[in-house]
């Protein structure tokens, strides 16, 4: 058989890996959407690199946008298989696509309208909600642990990946000429000490793994001082200052976390009382999936549900949908916490925020989770200054701070812990996904020092026959 990388190959976002079997079948691992190369990222988007309608099933680790934001595409271009996940990965994707499909529309929107004044060609969404709404029609749910025959010879099983809610690596034995393969994909590989969900689980003696490297050559921030560290950002730019503090926070898992931090300072009684809001509806909604899934929290979080039924929610907290009371916010000057979308700060109503307080000397930025370095968070975290926001510069004056201890990937330490379960001399290879290539170089190098000996780095529509 052949595998072939199409996305997240030496990037971090458009996870796609195709799997082509001897009999012609195909077999796709995710179908995410490239985000934070600008233009290039449009033209990566519109070309998967293979023919859609030649996919017989597709097998998705989990909802976030860079894994899953290219199935209405995918559907739209001819796919006509199923679509094989966790229940709660279905929960998100219902929200996250149709919320992805309602910004292409309205991205579109605003660029042919500038295009009819320059009389230039007109250009179509990567895809539109109703095209979202028909692709979710193809979904198939399928348990933790649970054996799933895919297609006759292909056996899946999922296993907890500790990302976000409904998160799994991926487990596929397929047979071909009385011959037995195990094939293992990482997905999104989780915290062994998050603060909400239960540690990734181990996995089968696998023959070829991809696993991803997005914190292959760093450390994390114990993340037991989260909160402690939070409230000192409050403090600090709230209370001190009497500045706002902007926080970009990805929809799923990433904003579930700084809520759930802030409710336990509450339940402490250590909560500044200054304002607090989550300025995106998708963030609401996707809180609520979260909540409808509670198995999936480890025993902390267990344990904090038997003395308070929504670890949440707090006396203060507001969630705000209307555009107009969002934009409202920023001609109040009081003391407040916004928490919004998206995380990388690429689109949505924190690029607004961001740049109505970049200036502001007593504001505060604070990245909490993985920023592509080329998106508006990330040139914000390497100290770009001055920095472009929607056409226009801005000087930073605002303080930008970092919260690693808040990534919901884990880190060197982490990721070998999740291959520790192998037997190293059995894997024939290890293909290193889902990284920047300076990042995958340097845990390429950690990898062989810990015994590991082939290991490929592959670059984008490269295949390996296996």
């Amino acid at each position: 058989m052949k595998i072939t990388f199409h996305g997240a190959a030496q990037t971090v976002t458009g996870s796609k890996h195709l799997i082509e079997l001897k009999n012609g079948k195909c077999i796709l691992l995710d179908c995410g959407l490239f985000q934070g190369h600008g233009k290039t990222s449009e033209e990566w988007n519109k070309h998967f690199g293979f023919e859609p309608s030649s996919v017989d099933v597709l097998i998705l680790s989990h909802a976030h946008i860079d894994h899953s934001g290219l199935i209405p595409r995918l559907v739209s271009e001819g796919f006509k298989g199923d679509i094989i996940a966790t229940p709660a990965t279905y929960d998100l994707c219902k929200i996250l696509l149709q919320d992805s499909a309602k910004i292409q529309e309205s991205d579109v929107k605003f660029i042919n309208k500038r295009k009819i004044k320059n009389h230039q060609p007109l250009i179509d969404p990567l895809y539109t909600i109703d095209d979202a709404l028909h692709a979710l029609t193809f979904f198939k749910k399928v348990k933790y642990n649970e054996t799933y025959e895919v297609m006759k010879g292909v056996h899946l099983v999922f296993k907890d990946a500790g990302h976000i809610i409904g998160s799994a690596s991926v487990h596929l034995d397929i047979e071909e000429e009385g011959k037995i393969t195990k094939i293992s994909f990482s997905g999104d590989v989780g915290r062994y000490k998050d603060l909400l969900l239960k540690a990734p689980e181990e996995f089968r003696q696998a023959d070829y793994i991809l696993i991803e490297s997005t914190y292959g050559d760093s450390l994390h921030e114990d993340a037991n001082p989260t909160e402690d560290k939070l409230l000192q950002f409050i403090l600090d730019t709230c209370v001190e200052r009497k500045g706002k503090l902007i926080i970009p926070a990805f929809s799923v898992g990433r904003t579930q976390e700084i809520l759930y931090s802030l409710n336990s300072l509450a339940l402490k009684g250590k909560l500044p009382s200054v304002k607090y809001y989550v300025d995106s509806p998708l963030s609401e909604k996707a809180t609520l999936v979260v909540k409808a899934h509670p198995w999936n929290f480890n025993e902390t979080v267990q344990a904090v549900l038997k003395v308070d039924d929504d670890p949440f929610d707090f006396k203060g907290l507001h969630y705000i949908e209307d555009t107009d009371e969002s934009k409202a916010l920023n001609d109040d000057h009081s003391p407040m916490v916004i928490i919004s979308a998206s995380g990388m700060a690429e689109a949505g109503r924190v690029k607004h925020h961001i740049k109505n307080n970049i200036e502001d000397p007593n504001s505060c930025i604070l990245i909490v989770g993985y920023a592509e370095p080329s998106s508006l968070a990330g040139r914000l975290k390497n100290g770009v200054n001055p920095v472009s926001i929607f056409g226009d510069y801005y000087q930073v004056n605002a303080r930008i701070a970092s919260l690693q201890s808040m990534s919901a990937h884990g880190d060197q330490h982490d990721l070998l812990h999740f291959l520790a379960c192998q037997d190293k001399s059995k894997i024939k290879t290890l293909f290193l996904v889902h990284g920047e290539f300076d990042t995958q170089n340097n845990f390429k190098s950690k990898l062989q020092k810990e015994g590991y000996v082939a290991i490929e780095i592959p670059h984008r529509h490269q295949s390996f026959e296996i």
